[in-house]
């Protein structure tokens, strides 16, 4: 699959620390019911957690969905964006897919309560060969439920070219 050429390059800036873990905080509006969240359907809070390696120009993805509840998800996505641009052509394991010049997107299955999803492997080709890259994991799709905690489902994990795993 062949991804969209976008005009204008971003460039980010270099990070002084080896990993850096943020998250979207989500503000409730709290009334009488509680926060505006809690009647907007099942939820359940997905998390991701992983290790990413780099060596020259490639980059090895290896993750596992958890979800921690309250109700089972049906389906799910991640979302993988490197801060760089990929190489034209890349072998992407079944179940994902490359939706632009930096992204991939990879199917989780169902997620029972409690359960652990398998293993996803992605490894990819990067157009050129930078000293690190900034690798960028969030749900893009989380089969209709309600996750209202993303502290653990959306990061952002500096990857240095020195073939050591770094964890997330």
């Amino acid at each position: 699959m062949t991804g969209v050429r976008i005009g204008r390059s971003e460039r980010v800036g270099r990070l002084r620390a080896w990993v850096l873990v943020g998250g979207w905080c989500g503000v409730a509006a709290l009334g009488a019911g509680g926060p505006a969240w809690a009647d907007a359907g099942p939820q359940a809070d997905l998390a991701f957690h992983g290790s990413a390696t780099m060596s020259g120009d490639h980059v090895e993805v290896r993750l596992t969905p958890r979800n921690n509840g309250p109700s089972t998800v049906p389906d799910a996505s991640v979302l993988l964006r490197w801060s760089v641009p990929l190489a034209e052509r890349q072998e992407l394991p079944q179940g994902c897919a490359r939706t632009d010049e930096r992204t991939v997107v990879c199917g989780t299955g169902a997620l029972a309560v409690g359960g652990v999803g398998e293993q996803i492997r992605v490894a990819v080709a990067l157009r050129d060969r930078p000293s690190e890259v900034t690798l960028e994991v969030d749900t893009a799709w989380n089969g209709g439920v309600v996750d209202p905690d993303r502290a653990n489902d959306t990061m952002r994990v500096l990857v240095l070219d020195t073939g050591d795993a770094y964890s997330f």
